[in-house]
């Protein structure tokens, strides 16, 4: 039976329906606001696969082109791979809900969103948020939601949930919250050099307006009516883990000091190994119950050691940030590079600048627009000293490279004062927490050596945290380990100015405003300290770019000389390009951009251009060619595609019978413009220009 409930979020109106469409998936929702509508599946495997040691939750979101009255380009005419939109989406949907899942529910999940309508007004995305935890609520899979996620923007000062593409062009502010009734869980997004108490604001405003989703979902629960699969834990053998303690509790409590990541991993691995071999008698086939008992044994004594002790893995207090060293311009024919270390992360960048022809094409269901600004973030396993198939990036080097991509992007300059297309890649060389950073850090460095005017230098740090009973302590620069063990994830970058980029992951409940507060007021301690490092290896951007860059100069032509500059078919700009070499790049409005390697050829191509476009001038001489000789005069080309008349009275002080005696088709020509008619005609005299020279 079809069950319909709706919700209110600042004037728009977002619909949950189920009952009516596939019906033989665990959960599945209809989601609607404005003519944009999202099917959202739920479905659970009924069983576990053996020897399944971890959560296999997958998470597909997919805009069918259809939605948008589109057929999808290319040979094949089909939805191919993901595009990075879906991927960035498939994210903001599986990060809130996966630590809603009981720790002991191991059956395979997988959440499917599918646009099948699109308006411009209401995204998607944010209705699959809704959705996936819609879908979960109403079906049996033991999901300890329900959750909702909102968009927010501040245009004039105000918040607006789920913004307008319009109003996000116009906003300061653009962020991702999902949350539950009692606590945030996720956060993503951007800002423009925003401070963190404004942030804060905006996080705890989305927190508030999702709740009459969360309301409608626990109604739509109650009609539908279905049971929750319960989930048992699986009895513990406390005869072995006592053993376990027994045997490598202190043996843990001295590997989790040694400060190098390898070093440290190595050891807890030989505790492993040893362990499992003394207690192999005893406990024969029992190997994997021990790795387990010898993890939650590490997790017990890295928190309290954190949290009682006051004292990191690595033997830093909480606000360190691990020794920072940079350098730049080490790659010589790289437009520009940077050498970014902090402790065990290690990122080496590298800034290419390109024309209007590197531009990134991108097809949506919105139509096709053109990206100038791409940050590509790679993370090799040999980062980590570890082997395994590379197939491409990976989600999560997606969604970090757009995370450091949205950092930067805010203080580019303006693509009237800098017409460059711009790729930063960031190569991952170690990892030891925080390589998403170390990309934005090593990105501005890179920028700066490449002679980019960036606004200002943007720098990152990612924070964590660890609640153990009332203590609650915050980090700043994570390790690894700390992430994994940790309660929060936090990453904030931005300039001293203020936020451009933040993303939170929470994996407990109950984190209050108070605690947020002082994550942000913490990481924005760390991200000055790291700026003051960074601007110590290089202050500002270099006056001159490198001289393996193209040269991009910019002029300007009236619009209706556009067409002279094409040239029928484009047989102008074609063949000045042919002539130059350059790269041409013609706007509606007139401004054309010419970039090459070479500046003579850039001079060249402007000069083919400017005679292109030229205009006579009464009272100018000009060196023309003779076109055509006919009875009453001859044309003669002063531009190339100009010309005019030199009437036969014009040609000689005196009298002339017949044209070819004084002029021959080919003969170049001293002219001078008597006069421009009405239509445009140009009237040259050959009398007049006799015995003058052309002006140098």
């Amino acid at each position: 039976m079809k069950q319909t409930v709706q919700a209110e979020i600042q004037g728009k109106t977002v619909t949950i329906e189920t009952g009516w469409l596939a019906k033989q998936a665990n959960g599945a929702v209809i989601v609607r606001s404005g003519d944009t509508m999202v099917l959202v599946t739920a479905v659970g495997a009924k069983t576990v696969k053996e020897n399944q040691s971890f959560f296999p939750l997958t998470v597909n979101y997919q805009e069918k082109t259809y939605a948008g009255g589109k057929i999808p380009g290319g040979f094949f005419k089909r939805e191919g791979r993901p595009s990075e939109k879906e991927t960035l989406t498939c994210r903001l949907i599986d990060r809130p809900i996966r630590p809603l899942f009981p720790e002991y529910f191991l059956n395979e999940t997988q959440i499917m969103a599918t646009v099948i309508s699109a308006d411009r007004d209401n995204d998607p995305g944010i209705l699959s948020i809704i959705g996936a935890s819609a879908a979960l609520t109403i079906s049996d899979l033991p999901f300890q939601g329900p959750i909702a996620g909102v968009r927010v923007g501040r245009v004039a000062g105000n918040f607006i949930c789920n913004p307008t593409a319009d109003e996000l062009l116009v906003s300061d502010i653009d962020i991702v919250v999902a949350g539950s009734k009692d606590a945030v869980i996720m956060v993503e997004g951007g800002a423009d050099m925003v401070s963190e108490q404004d942030l804060l604001d905006a996080i705890f405003f989305a927190h508030e307006s999702i709740q009459p989703i969360i309301a409608v979902q626990e109604e739509l629960q109650i009609k539908v009516g279905l049971r929750k699969i319960e989930v048992i834990a699986p009895p513990v053998d406390e005869a072995l883990r006592d053993r376990v303690s027994a045997i490598s509790f202190a043996k843990i409590k001295e590997a989790v000091k040694i400060k190098s990541k390898m070093d440290r991993k190595d050891a807890l691995s030989a505790i492993k190994s040893e362990t499992i071999e003394e207690l192999q008698a005893e406990f024969e086939g029992r190997d994997s119950e021990i790795a387990t008992f010898l993890s939650d044994l590490e997790y017990q004594i890295v928190r309290e050691h954190i949290a009682i002790d006051g004292e990191r893995i690595d033997g830093r207090d909480t606000k360190t940030v691990r020794q920072i060293t940079c350098e730049v311009g080490l790659l010589p024919r790289v437009h520009g590079s940077a050498l970014f270390t902090r402790g065990e992360t290690q990122a080496l960048v590298a800034a290419t600048l390109g024309t209007s022809v590197d531009e990134q094409r991108i097809d949506s269901l919105y139509g096709e627009s053109k990206k100038r600004f791409m940050l590509h973030y790679n993370f090799p396993p040999f980062s980590v000293g570890e082997t395994s198939m590379r197939l491409g990036p990976a989600r999560r080097e997606i969604g970090h490279g757009a995370l450091a991509e949205r950092a930067l992007a805010k203080v580019l300059p303006s693509f009237d004062d800098f017409p460059y297309t711009l790729r930063i890649v960031s190569e991952t060389l170690e990892s030891n927490g925080s390589s998403s950073m170390a990309a934005v850090c090593g990105g501005t460095l890179s920028m700066m050596d490449a002679g980019i005017p960036i606004k200002a230098p943007v720098a990152g740090i990612a924070m964590g945290l660890i609640k153990e009973g009332d203590a609650v302590v915050i980090l700043s620069d994570i390790l690894g380990d700390e992430d994994h063990l940790g309660d929060m994830d936090f990453k904030v970058a931005g300039t001293a100015n203020g936020v451009t980029a933040l993303q939170m992951d929470i994996k407990i409940a109950g984190v209050t405003r108070e605690i947020m507060k002082e994550a942000l007021d913490q990481a924005r301690e760390g991200r000055l300290h790291i700026l003051e490092k960074m601007t110590g290896e290089l202050a500002e951007p270099r006056q001159e770019m490198s001289p393996y860059a193209p040269r991009i100069t910019t002029i300007y032509v009236k619009t209706d000389k556009i067409r002279d500059v094409i040239g029928s078919g484009g047989k102008n700009v074609r063949g000045i390009t042919e002539a130059t070499g350059v790269t041409i790049d013609i706007e509606d409005t007139g401004k054309i951009n010419i970039a090459s390697h070479d500046m003579a050829a850039c001079e060249k191509a402007i000069k083919m251009i400017r005679d292109l476009t030229a205009e006579a001038e009464e009272g100018k001489l000009y060196m023309g060619t003779v076109k055509k000789v006919m009875d009453f005069g001859a044309f003669v080309e002063i531009f190339p595609g100009t010309d005019g008349l030199v009437h036969i009275s014009e040609l000689d002080t005196e009298r002339v019978k017949n044209v070819s005696d004084v002029l021959r088709e080919g003969d170049t020509v001293l002219v001078k413009c008597i006069g421009i008619d009405k239509q445009g005609k140009i009237k040259l005299s050959r009398k007049e220009a006799l015995g003058a020279t052309l002006p140098e």
